[in-house]
Formats: C-alpha cells, structure tokens, sequence
C-alpha cells in the first residue's frame, strides 16, 4: 500500500559551466518508466550501502531476533525498504509494517522494489518525513518496534536524535524494541603531518617566503577549515598517522530510550608517545540487539576490535571521521594526561582540548572567534599552503612578464587575487568572486595591507553578472584574465566542471584587449585504465539483497556491471587515494585538449594505449591538467598522485581482464581505444572505448 496523496517534488540542478540553478520538477507518477533515463540517485549512497553485505547481515540478524511476533514495526528513513521487508518477513507477513521515506524519488524507488517482491500489501509507504506523521491520520497505532538506520560516519549528522525524540514522543508504544539498541562512539588522538597539512595555514605559511601573506601574523585565525567533523577514509593514511593515545570511548547513545538533546563529557587521556595532537580520529560502534551479540563498527583497520565485531569490507558510506585541534597541536610527552572535552549538540559532535593558553597567545581567545573569517575546506587550505603549488602558480604570473594594468581574476581564488596586486603595483586587479562574493571582498579588506596594497587597486563587484561589460570595466579593455580554476560551489565535483573558467572567459570576450593574456591557456583532459576492485564492489549491480530483489534499482542508481546495452554507469568525482586498492594498468595518457584563448566550443579526442600491467580492468580514472603558460612549461595537474583534488572515475558495464605491452592472449585484452566529446551546451563529457 501506498499513501494516496499526490506529491510533487522541486530539485535544485546546478549548472557547473554557468554556475546557475535551476529548479527540476519530479512529479509523483507510478507510471514512470521503470529506468529512468538519468541515473538520479547515482551520487547518493543508497547503492554503496545496499552493497555492504556486512550491513545488510547484521541488520537482519538484528531484525530477526527482535520481530519473532506479529506486531506493528516502524521504518524511518526506509529507502528502498530492505529494512521494511526484513521485518514483515520475520512476521511471516503476519503483523504490520509502516514505511516511512520523506524523499519522493526514493519513495518511487522504493515502492517498485515492493512490487517486484511482492511486498506491496504487506508494508504500508508513507512519502512524509516521521515528523509530519499522525497516529490515527498516517498510521493506525502507536508502533511496537523501531527499525531505522538514519546514520552517517558522524552518526548524527542525518537528524538521528531529533527523529527518534519525536518518535518516542508521538508514534512509539512505552518500553519500544529496536533496531540498532545501541551506539557507542570512539576516538584516539593522533600525529599527523598530512592532517596538519588541511587546517593550520597559519603554521605552514610561515615557512613559505614568496611575499604572499593569505593569514598574516596579525590575523592567523582569519582562514580556518569550520569546525566539524570531517568523514574520511584514515586507512589509506595509515603509515602517516601516529597514534598517540590508545582508543578510547566517547559517548553512548541508547536507541532504546529517549535521547537527550545535548550531552557533554570529559575524558581523561593518557599519551602513549611523544608527539604533537594534531587531530582526533573518530568512529562508531553498532549494537544492533538487545542481547549484545550483533555489532558492526566503522572503526580502522589498526584498531583491534573484538572478535564477534571483526572487520567490514571496504565501504563509502560510512568513513572514520577527523576533528582537527587548531595550529600545531599541543604537545605531549610520552605517559602525560590531558583532559579530553566533547561535546555533542542534536546533529553533531565537537572536540577541545583542555589547554592552558599562553597571554601572548590569542587563538583561542573569544574576540577572535567574533571577528571575520573566511572558512575553507580542509583541501583548499592545503592547496594555499603547497610550497610547489604557489610557486608553480607564482612563474605562471610572473613569467608572462609583468601584471597588466587591467587584470580580471574571474574565479573565486583569493591567492591569484593577493598575487596579481603584489607583482605590479600600478595593475588594478577586478575580482568576480563568484562563490565567495562579499566574504571574499570583506577577507581582502582585511589581509591588503598585510601585503603592501590598499583596497583602491583592488575590486570585487557588489553583484554577480552574468558577463562584464565596458561599463564595469571603467571603459578599459581586460588585459589579463586569470584563474587557477577554483570555483567554491564546483568544489568537490568532477574535475572538468571547473571549464566554467572556459565558459566565463567566452563571456568575457567582448572586454578582453587582442592581446589579452589568458591563464591557463589550456586543459588537457588526462586518463589512466586501472584496477578499482574495493570501489567496483561498492558501486556494481545490486540483485539479490539478503533474499529480496534490488535489480530494479541498478539504473537509477548509477550501478556499474551487466547494465543492459547500451547503458553505462556515470561520471563520479571520488579521491582515489581514499578509494581502497588500486592498480594502475596504463600509462597516463591524453584524452582531450580545451583551448582556452578561443571561446568555448565542442572537442573531440581519440586515444590508443597499450596496458602495462596485468590485471582486471574496472575502468578509467580521469583529471585535468592546467597549462598555466603559453610554453608549456607550468602544468598544475588534479591526478590522483595530488590528493587535495578528486578525480573523476568512469566504471566499466562489466570488468575486463587485460594483457602487458599489448600482447593479448584468447581471454585477455591488450590495448584499448578511448574516445571522448565534451559537449558545453550540455555541460557534459561523453566517453566511449573499445578494448583490442
């Protein structure tokens, strides 16, 4: 059964190449197709987490043990219903199960897989968040179990203690089972210069000289990562992690009551090393049942975890998480305790460090938290502090011989900006800022002096434009067009979206001189064949799911392996690095090349490489390069050996197994042709490729 109120659903789809939104209308319609034409749920992590059988088993195991008689279950945040139909099956299709699902292309989704497994009578779907539930409108009774894994590596992040304090409030019975009973979260301090690397700017520009001052001495807390909680995939930085205190525990957080909604605690470290406390490693351990004999944890492989606990594959969905202490971390010697505080609020969890802060030193002072500040990823701060990266970026600028009088920084890059008004002092430098905008122009307010420039030479529109015209520009022709490309709302997204810098320097064409310089002058799209067999796993078909049918859910789902032709799994931006094994089987090789100093237009590429390793063949990682110069001599590349940018990465309908040096035999494959079109019009990178 179904609800039979009629929904319709806004989605906001941004444009990468313009940077415009617009909002796409998904109707409630059961007699859209069973495939839709786009994958429209590819980038979430449904199907990664409908592949982590570890899951999957321990959540019907728990299910199993609790629902042992007919009663009325309730799933919150239901998604394809696996969990709803675990239940209605251990009632023998007895007793009653209410699905609920807020987000109404799940809720189709969901609804189908009902109907291939014949479930649609025995669970009742409800498109309502639990919130906007009724007993007696929504629901016929209070329900007698719970069953809801709205968790993310946070494990509060996804409204978890919200949605289960108006559950226990309005739609559960008194004295409820469920299904996780319980959570446990822990953590260890640890060393890690890579970690440091992502948040204190402060500390590692002082041991740059190139004249550039992003966080000048006066002001070292103006740029800093938000202070959060940050998932990631600490296993791939293992050998640059150094433990120094043993893992302990955090909170505790009952499913089986009502939760509170703050909650603090203190806890008594000892360090086990020598070291600096650059950060906090956290994780999470499930207690499915009330018994206390179904667990899963997202804990590291490093940690030794009880036997009836053990190791999960790897999965996306669920990472370790990073708290970051600000500036170099405090130091501590080997058996010395500090004093831990956490803190936890209705949807996340936070850190400090008790520590007795010198009168000379004002970091953790109040007034500076009440002052501006420009607040970066983690990624962004490492990028501004790479010694390579800004010097590479500082030949490209001064190489072209001197900054122009009119110099336009079209991107959201406050380094380019610093720089373009360091190197000559009589260019005036127009920042668009499309992301930042004002927070951009309120950070250069503050930092010009530091660098010897006053705000007169220094410009940033009050409102976006969709191109400049002679008017803004005072009369006077761009001299200089430069970007890095870094594009704040494109962050995180496929590489090749950041050719919006291509699409504005179209725009601008009419204001640029004929003899405008143009950095970067051009991209070239590059490529590698490699083994992803962890990401595969995580990503490929979904059939059978502890006994229920999920092969309808492929296609929506962006899934990889024996799609039906001609269909193909998407384009996804992933961080290799953090992607479990990996094996490169090519050369890097060049797919295509984007001209910038002529408008945006259509390209075409064709490549022939030869594999030169043995192995199975997942598909293709992908990344631009940017040639910064005219001589080719500056090249900023986002390749996976750069773990500050994410690739993209094209999954194969079905993995291939591939021959050395091009020698194939009868079941291995020797070379392979790729073909790419970046079409603008539609934003989008169309590969194909034949194996030889």
């Amino acid at each position: 059964m179904s609800s039979d109120s009629s929904h319709r659903l806004f989605q906001l789809k941004l444009d990468p190449l313009t940077g415009n939104s617009e909002w796409v209308v998904i109707e409630d319609d059961d007699d859209l197709p069973d495939c839709p034409k786009e994958p429209l749920l590819a980038t979430t992590s449904y199907l990664d987490m409908l592949n982590d059988s570890c899951r999957n088993k321990a959540f019907r195991s728990a299910i199993e043990r609790t629902v042992t008689k007919p009663c009325h279950v309730l799933d919150i945040g239901a998604g394809t219903g696996l969990l709803s139909m675990m239940a209605a099956r251990a009632m023998g299709l007895n007793g009653t199960v209410t699905a609920c699902e807020s987000y109404l292309p799940m809720a189709k989704l969901m609804r189908k897989v009902l109907h291939r497994n014949r479930m649609g009578k025995a669970i009742s779907l409800i498109n309502k968040r639990s919130d906007e539930l009724e007993v007696g409108v929504d629901i016929p009774s209070r329900a007698d179990v719970l069953v809801s894994e709205i968790l993310d590596s946070e494990l509060l992040g996804e409204g978890l203690i919200p949605t289960l304090q108006h559950a226990y409030d309005k739609l559960l019975v008194e004295n409820p089972l469920t299904v996780p009973f319980r959570a446990v979260t822990y953590g260890q301090l640890v060393e890690s210069t890579y970690l440091w690397k992502l948040h204190d700017l402060s500390g590692i520009e002082a041991k740059v000289s190139d004249g550039i001052h992003l966080v000048p001495t006066d002001s070292d807390s103006i740029i800093h990562v938000k202070s959060r909680q940050y998932p990631m995939h600490c296993d791939a930085i293992r050998e640059e992690i150094k433990p120094l205190s043993e893992p302990f525990e955090i909170f505790e957080f009952d499913f089986w009551k009502r939760p509170e909604s703050n909650g603090e605690t203190k806890v008594q470290v000892k360090a086990i090393d020598d070291g600096n406390i650059h950060a906090i490693v956290s994780w999470w351990v499930l207690q499915l049942d009330r018994e206390g004999t179904v667990f899963y944890s997202t804990a590291p492989r490093w940690i030794n975890s009880p036997a009836n606990i053990g190791y999960r594959d790897w999965c996306d969905h669920w990472k370790q998480c990073v708290w970051f202490f600000r500036g170099k971390g405090m130091s501590v010697s080997r058996g010395e305790e500090v004093l831990l505080e956490a803190t936890h609020t209705e949807t996340s969890v936070s850190y400090n460090l008790n520590v007795q802060v010198p009168k000379t030193d004002t970091r953790q002072h109040d007034h500076n938290i009440r002052d501006f500040q420009l607040l970066l990823s983690p990624e962004r701060i490492a990028i501004y502090g790479d010694s390579k990266w800004r010097s590479s970026v500082l030949a490209a600028v001064r190489n072209a011989g001197r900054v122009n009088p009119l110099c336009v920084v079209v991107d959201d890059s406050i380094f380019l900006t610093l720089l373009a008004a360091n190197l000559s002092k009589t260019s005036h430098v127009l920042s668009l800022f499309p992301g930042l905008r004002e927070k951009g122009a309120q950070y250069l307010e503050t930092v010009v002096k530091a660098n010897g420039f006053s705000m007169d030479r220094v410009e940033v529109p009050e409102k976006r434009k969709p191109c400049l015209t002679l008017h803004d520009t005072r009369g006077k022709k761009v001299d200089m067009l430069i970007g890095e490309p870094y594009y704040d709302a494109n962050e995180g997204m496929l590489p090749w979206q950041n050719l919006r810098f291509w699409k504005d320097r179209t725009l601008l064409d009419p204001v640029l001189s004929e003899d405008a310089l143009i950095m970067p002058c051009k991209g070239i799209l590059k490529a590698c064949a490699v083994s992803l067999p962890d990401l595969w796993s995580s990503r490929c078909c979904l059939g059978d799911v502890e006994g229920f049918d999920h092969s309808i859910v492929n296609s929506t789902l962006g899934a990889c392996g024996e799609l039906p032709a001609p269909k193909e799994g998407p384009f996804l931006p992933f961080s290799i690095w953090q992607c479990g094994e990996i094996k490169e089987l090519s050369e890097i090789f060049t797919v295509l090349e984007f001209n910038f100093l002529k408008p945006i237009s259509s390209c075409h590429g064709t490549a022939q490489v030869k594999f030169t390793e043995g192995g199975i063949c997942h598909g293709f990682v992908l990344w631009v390069d940017w040639i910064m110069d005219t001589d080719n001599s500056i090249v900023i590349s986002t390749g996976p050996e750069h773990r500050y940018w994410k690739q993209g990465v094209k999954l194969l309908s079905k993995p291939v197994a591939v021959g050395i040096n091009g020698c194939n035999s009868n079941s291995e494959y020797g070379s392979t042709i790729v073909e790419a079109l970046f079409e603008p019009s539609s934003s989008e990178l169309i590969l194909k490729h034949a194996f030889l």
